[in-house]
Parts: C-alpha cells; sequence; structure tokens
C-alpha cells in the first residue's frame, strides 16, 4: 500500500474512531474494549481499567464500525451483525452489533512494533536465564514446539522470539490470521489468510496456506494459530521431515494443549483413525511452552515439557522438563518467582552433548530447597 493511500486509510480511521482515539496512540494500552458507547475499557501492562473516553452517542458508534467496515472492503448490517478485520495500521478489530448484543461492542487489539528479546524476558522475569538457554537449544537442534497459553497471555510474542533463535541458512513460511508475527532473517515467506467478501466468496484458510507451503520447499513452518482442521496438516508436516516446525495453541497446560491440537486436527477431513491420530500426534510435537498472564498483570512461562508420545492408556505422556515455582507476593504488588528444573533430562540429553552445546545435565537437576 502506498504512503499516500495508507494516509487517507490513517485519516479517515481517525475520523471514525475520533472518541478513542488517543487511547489508540498511547503506547502503554495494548487492548481498547468498547461495551456500548458510553462504556469504554483499556488494557495496560497487563490489566484492566475503565476509561472515560465515550461516544456521543450509540448512532455514533454504529456509523464508526460500518464506516470502518466499508473501509476494508467488509460489511456488518443485520444479515452480517460480526465483523473480524485487521485495519491498516495492522490493528485487530471484532465488532458485534445488536441485536446480538445490548450496545455495540468492539475490541480493537494493538500489536507492539518492540521486539523482544530472550534478555528482555528475563529481565522482566518471564523466564529463567537456563530456561531460556534451554529454548535457545530446542531451536538449534529443530525441535517441534507448540506454544500453549490462554487468550492474551503473550502466546504470539513468544513465538517471535522462539522464531529469532531459528538457525540461519533454512527457509522459512510464516502462516497467520493477521501478520503479528516480527521476524527478521534472511530467506522468509509470509502468509496471510484472507476473509470471504460480502458475498461470502474469495476466502482463504490457514489450512489452505499450509497446504501450498508444503509444495514450497519449506525447512521450518510457523502457524501462528492453530485453531482448526490445519492442525492435521501441521502435524503431518512435522512427522515428514519439516523440523523445527512451530505453532500456538489455545489451552491452559501443557497436557491440555495435546489434547486441544488433537481435538482441532479430528475437525480436519481424515480417514485416520482415533488411535492412529494420537500416535501422530505424540511422534509430531517435541516441546511444550506453557505462558499464563498472572494476577499482577505480568507474562510468565509456567512450564517446558517434553512430549515422549502416549502412555499405554492412550493419555500423552508429557514429561516436565521446568515448571514454574511458588510465587510470591512483594510489596508492590507484583509476583516474583521462576522456572525451576524438574529433575528430568530431556530423551535428546545426548544430541545436547554431541553438538556440544553448553547445557550440563546437572542444570536439570531439582534444587535443594533450603532448610
Amino acid at each position: 500500500m502506498g504512503k499516500d493511500v495508507a494516509g487517507v486509510y490513517e485519516e479517515s480511521i481517525k475520523g471514525y474512531l475520533q472518541p478513542i482515539w488517543d487511547l489508540l496512540q498511547d503506547e502503554s494500552v495494548t487492548e481498547v474494549m468498547i461495551n456500548g458507547h458510553d462504556e469504554i475499557f483499556i488494557e495496560t501492562g497487563g490489566k484492566l481499567k475503565r476509561s472515560e473516553k465515550v461516544f456521543p452517542d450509540e448512532d455514533s458508534l454504529m456509523m464508526a464500525v460500518v464506516n470502518i467496515a466499508q473501509s476494508v472492503g467488509r460489511r456488518i448490517d443485520d444479515e452480517n451483525p460480526r465483523l473480524d478485520a485487521r485495519l491498516p495500521n495492522g490493528y485487530r478489530i471484532h465488532a458485534v452489533i445488536p441485536p446480538l448484543c445490548k450496545g455495540t461492542t468492539v475490541a480493537i487489539r494493538k500489536f507492539s512494533t518492540v521486539k523482544l528479546t530472550f534478555k528482555d524476558y528475563i529481565k522482566f522475569g518471564t523466564l529463567t536465564p537456563d530456561a531460556a538457554l534451554f529454548l535457545d537449544i530446542c531451536m538449534k537442534l529443530g525441535k517441534n514446539v507448540l506454544v500453549s497459553g490462554g487468550t492474551g497471555s503473550g502466546k504470539t510474542t513468544l513465538l517471535s522470539v522462539l522464531c529469532s533463535k531459528i538457525p540461519p541458512g533454512q527457509r522459512i513460511i510464516v502462516i497467520e490470521d493477521s501478520a503479528e508475527l516480527q521476524i527478521d532473517y534472511e530467506h522468509i515467506v509470509f502468509f496471510e489468510t484472507r476473509m470471504a467478501n460480502g458475498q461470502g466468496k474469495g476466502a482463504v484458510t490457514i489450512e489452505d496456506l499450509l497446504k501450498s507451503s508444503l509444495r514450497l520447499r519449506p525447512d521450518r513452518i510457523i502457524v501462528g494459530e492453530v485453531r482448526g482442521g490445519e492442525a492435521l496438516d501441521l502435524i503431518q508436516a512435522m512427522n515428514t521431515g519439516h523440523k523445527g516446525c512451530l505453532g500456538t495453541v489455545h489451552s491452559n497446560s501443557e497436557e491440555d494443549a495435546m489434547v486441544r491440537l488433537e481435538a482441532l486436527a479430528q475437525g480436519a477431513e481424515s480417514k485416520l483413525s482415533e488411535q492412529a491420530l494420537q500416535y501422530q500426534i505424540g511422534a509430531a510435537v517435541d516441546i511444550v511452552v506453557q505462558i499464563s498472564r498472572m494476577s499482577d498483570g505480568s507474562r510468565k512461562i509456567t512450564g517446558i515439557s517434553e512430549v515422549l508420545g502416549l502412555h499405554e492408556d492412550g493419555t500423552y505422556n508429557v514429561l516436565p522438563i521446568f515448571r514454574i515455582g511458588r510465587l510470591e507476593k512483594q510489596p508492590d504488588g507484583k509476583l516474583k518467582g521462576g522456572l525451576e528444573p524438574q529433575g528430568n533430562l530431556p530423551t535428546f540429553m545426548e544430541e545436547i552433548e554431541d553438538n556440544r552445546l553448553p547445557f550440563p545435565r546437572d542444570k536439570f537437576r531439582t534444587r535443594k530447597k533450603a532448610a
């Protein structure tokens, strides 16, 4: 998009959203949530608080949503009461209009342009130095990694940080619903899905793009968010020589992430039996990283586990490598605590040693508590 065209879009959207434009320009605000014209909340520092901003009335809010939809080639009306779109500046907007809700309801999610690193994560208390080094090693060795977490937990940001650790000389294909991942790499291809037009035609899904990517000689495939039948294609890619694939999934624990991935894969058109699907998933995923948003608004990685296939009863064998220890509230309200080794060696310990990677076995030993 040319600069002049982008500027026109920017000015038009600024006009529609004038009552909350200051909030959207505020770098500390990560999301704006509108529950009707006179009730607006913002997320800042990982916490929600009510804003004093309001729209003049319900009609002005409704008109803003309709105009935004038209500016991005969509429509929202009685026949299409939901809008899901990406604004030209990269913000993601989702809206629902009455009678599905009492007042026009809108969420505008902003994406940070600041690129974080493992050093930042360690500084913020999101990750410990040993756990960061272990994840770095997993990326160097081409382990298939699944990032798990709830809404707003920081999955996409963590995925970007992990991707920054991919060794040079590879071809990466990134597939997303909306371009959020920030990855600097020499040989990288970005794919983005396309929504259907007003007539319900022309949609291109993650599943479609994943099928295409497999024919484009990728070394690694990155899926921003796995939330449908594309899970099966990603699993099969992981099992057919594409080492170091990554993706995120909505789930509350490493164990639940595997069950969630299975449920999503079952939605694909496949003749695989349940047992065969479970076997493929257990063989495909190497590492699950769990990230959570804590009660103090911070994000912390709460677990790193290795997937060792299936137990005899058909459940997934998920071996904890690092787990978050006890969290203590500090005088400033922040939670202090971090990941601790669980005394389990990863099955690829010899691979770590053969590659002379600096992570001795005693790093995995459970730390003795002081008396």
